[in-house]
C-alpha cells in the first residue's frame, strides 16, 4: 500500500473496535492513532491536530470536540460512529458538529466506509488549498500595503524635490514682478515652470506640461531645470548663448529628451522680456492655452503663435513671435489644466471665460485663485501651472507689499 500522509484519529472507549478500525484505516496507507475518550483527544491537539476524526462519543462531547477544532481555526471533519441505527441519534449528531455518520458494523472495510473517507479527504483538500490561498492572497495584500505606503513615502520625497526646484515666488526681476502657482493633481506633477533673469535687462520665462502623469513625468521636469541651469552656466563662462534665444532653448530641451529615451514629450511656451528694449520674444512648442497679455488701459487677447512639440522629432524647428511691449503690461501663462476647472460646454467657450476673467481685472494668481476657487478643488482632473509676470508700472497692487 503507498504510504500516505493523511492523520486519522480514533475515539472510541471500545479498545476492539478502535483496533479493527485503526487495522483498516492503516491498511489504507492512513497515519493512524486512538484514544479512549475526549478529554484524552482534547490534550492531544497541542502537540497535532488530526485531518479526519473517527469518534463514538455521546452528542456533547462531540459538540465540545467542534468548539475546540473552531477555536484552533482548522478544518478537521467528525465522523460519528455508532451500533445504533436511530434516525434520532444520526440527526443529533450531525447537529452536534459531526460532519458524516457511519455504523460501526461497517467499519469493517466495507465500500460505505472508504467512499467517506474519500469523500471527507476531498473537503479537506479543498479546504487546505482555500487556506492556503487565502494565506498567499493576505501575504500579497501585505505586500501591495507596504509597497504603496513605501510609493506614497516616495513620492512625498519627490515632491518636495519638485518643489525645491521650483522658483522663489514673488520676486522683482529687472522692473518685473514674477508670481506663480503650481497644483498637481497627484502627488508628483507633470508641470513645470521658471524665471529668471539672464541678463541685466532680459529675464527668460517658461512653462511646460510633461506628457502622461507620475514619477516618470515629474523625471522630465528634472530634466528642464537641470538644463536651465547648465544654460546660464554656459552663458556666464561664454561658452553658450543658447539661453538667449527661445528657438535654441526649445532646441536643447527636445535633443535632451531624445537622448533619454523615455518616450516622453512636452508642450512649451518660452518667452524673454527684454526690458530696455520694451519687447517679447517667444517661440511656441505646442503649448496651449497660449499666454494672455494684457496692458493698461488697452487690450487683453492671447498670444498667437504655433509650433511642434518638443521631445518627438529629430530636427524640428520654431518660428520667433515678437510683440513690442510699449505700455506698461501684465503677463499671465497658463498649462491645459486651467482649462478643466473651467465650467464651460465647449473648447472655445473654456477659453472666453479664462479671457473675460484676466480681462475684467482677475489678472492676479490670488484673484484667479478665488475666482475658480481652485483651493476648495480636493481633486483635480489634470495639474495646473500659472505665472504671472507684471510690469511693475502697471498698477500698484502688486508693489505694495515689495
Amino acid at each position: 500500500m503507498t504510504s500516505r500522509t493523511e492523520r486519522i484519529l480514533i475515539i472510541d472507549a471500545d479498545e476492539k473496535a478502535r483496533s479493527e478500525l485503526s487495522r483498516h484505516l492503516e491498511a489504507r496507507g492512513f497515519y493512524v492513532t486512538g484514544c479512549p475518550d475526549s478529554s484524552t483527544a482534547l490534550d492531544m491537539f497541542t502537540e497535532s491536530i488530526p485531518d479526519v476524526i473517527f469518534a463514538d462519543l455521546p452528542t456533547s462531547a462531540i459538540s465540545e470536540l467542534t468548539s475546540r477544532l473552531e477555536d484552533l481555526e482548522t478544518f478537521t471533519p467528525i465522523v460519528a460512529c455508532s451500533d445504533t441505527v436511530r434516525s434520532v441519534d444520526v440527526v443529533d449528531a450531525l447537529r452536534a458538529g459531526a460532519a458524516d455518520f457511519v455504523l460501526k458494523s461497517c467499519a469493517d472495510g466495507k465500500n460505505a466506509l472508504d467512499d467517506v473517507i474519500g469523500k471527507l479527504f476531498d473537503r479537506v483538500r479543498v479546504n487546505r488549498l482555500n487556506q492556503l490561498y487565502r494565506q498567499e492572497l493576505e501575504e500579497a495584500n501585505r505586500d501591495l500595503r507596504n509597497g504603496i505606503a513605501e510609493l506614497r513615502a516616495d513620492q512625498r520625497a519627490g515632491r518636495k524635490v519638485q518643489l525645491k526646484m521650483l522658483p522663489d515666488n514673488d520676486q522683482i526681476l529687472s522692473g518685473l514682478s514674477v508670481t506663480h502657482l503650481i497644483k498637481p493633481s497627484l502627488y508628483l506633477s507633470g508641470d513645470f515652470l521658471d524665471y529668471f533673469r539672464i541678463s541685466e535687462d532680459k529675464v527668460l520665462v517658461y512653462i511646460a506640461d510633461v506628457s502622461g502623469h507620475g514619477a516618470s513625468s515629474a523625471f522630465v521636469t528634472v530634466l528642464l531645470k537641470n538644463l536651465s541651469n547648465r544654460l546660464q552656466r554656459n552663458l556666464r563662462r561664454g561658452s553658450s548663448d543658447d539661453i538667449l534665444y527661445p528657438e535654441r532653448f526649445l532646441e536643447r530641451i527636445n535633443s535632451e529628451l531624445l537622448d533619454t529615451g523615455l518616450g516622453k514629450h512636452v508642450t512649451v511656451f518660452v518667452g524673454i522680456i527684454t526690458v530696455s528694449e520694451r519687447k517679447l520674444r517667444y517661440a511656441v512648442g505646442a503649448h496651449f492655452p497660449m499666454p494672455i497679455l494684457s496692458f493698461d488701459g488697452g487690450s487683453t487677447a492671447f498670444l498667437e503663435g504655433s509650433g511642434l512639440p518638443v521631445g518627438l522629432f529629430e530636427s524640428p524647428e520654431w518660428e520667433v513671435y515678437e510683440v513690442p511691449l510699449e505700455k506698461p503690461f501684465r503677463l499671465i501663462l497658463f498649462s491645459d489644466g486651467i482649462l478643466e476647472v473651467i465650467r464651460a460646454k465647449s473648447l472655445d467657450e473654456k477659453e472666453q471665460t479664462l479671457l473675460e476673467l484676466v480681462s475684467g481685472g482677475r489678472h492676479t494668481i490670488a484673484s484667479l485663485n478665488q475666482a475658480l476657487s481652485l483651493d476648495a478643488i480636493t481633486e483635480l482632473p489634470d495639474d495646473i501651472a500659472i505665472v504671472s509676470v507684471t510690469d511693475i508700472l502697471a498698477g500698484s497692487e502688486n508693489t505694495s507689499s515689495k
